[in-house]
């Protein structure tokens, strides 16, 4: 089976990688719009399943992998930013406070589809208007959920405690990937 992995992330791309799977990279046209319905822990779930399916034609002796990721905070989603002021008040709503991180992964067969969530919990110390400026124009997290990414400075600086997966919250829960490959012998 050819593992194809639709995500131009390059964190997912060096994570898959990491895991010791050769895999093609695929592009997919997708408008990721949540249902105003959709439960928060169900978000990131729905986001890699409509991705999954909007890729055309897998043939039988290719896999498909998606994922997405989001970030919430008090009943509320946070996606990618928009720009500077979405990312500065994002963060701004995450300073001090413990958050959620899902990732959703879909892994898709030509008759087969696995979708599954992980989550973890996040507790960020209180970061300054100054380190939250610092971080956006040296970072420019414009590609990631809720305007950070756990490996780049605020992560090392600010997260105090992670219940939960260090790779869900980089964007790749590597070991649901693993498992459901390994388990349905898709690879």
């Amino acid at each position: 089976m050819k593992l194809l992995l639709a995500s131009q992330s390059p964190r997912r791309k060096e994570l898959l990688s990491s895991l010791g799977f050769e895999f093609e990279v695929v592009k997919i046209d997708c408008e990721e719009i949540l249902p105003e319905y959709i439960k928060i822990e169900e978000a990131a779930a729905y986001l890699s399943e409509l991705k999954a399916d909007a890729f055309r034609g897998l043939t039988n002796d290719e896999v498909l992998l998606t994922a997405d990721t989001v970030v919430a905070i008090d009943n509320q989603v946070l996606g990618k930013p928009k720009d500077e002021a979405d990312a500065f008040n994002m963060l701004r709503s995450l300073s001090g406070k413990i958050h959620q991180v899902y990732t959703g992964i879909t892994i898709k067969t030509a008759n087969k589809t696995f979708t599954e969530t992980d989550v973890a919990d996040v507790a960020l110390d209180d970061i300054s208007d100054d380190e939250i400026n610092y971080y956006i124009q040296k970072y420019k997290p414009f590609d990631k959920a809720g305007s950070y990414g756990i490996q780049e400075w605020l992560g090392m600086a600010k997260i105090s405690k992670m219940t939960g997966s260090f790779y869900t919250i980089m964007g790749l829960p590597t070991h649901l990937v693993y498992k459901i490959l390994k388990e349905t012998s898709m690879i």
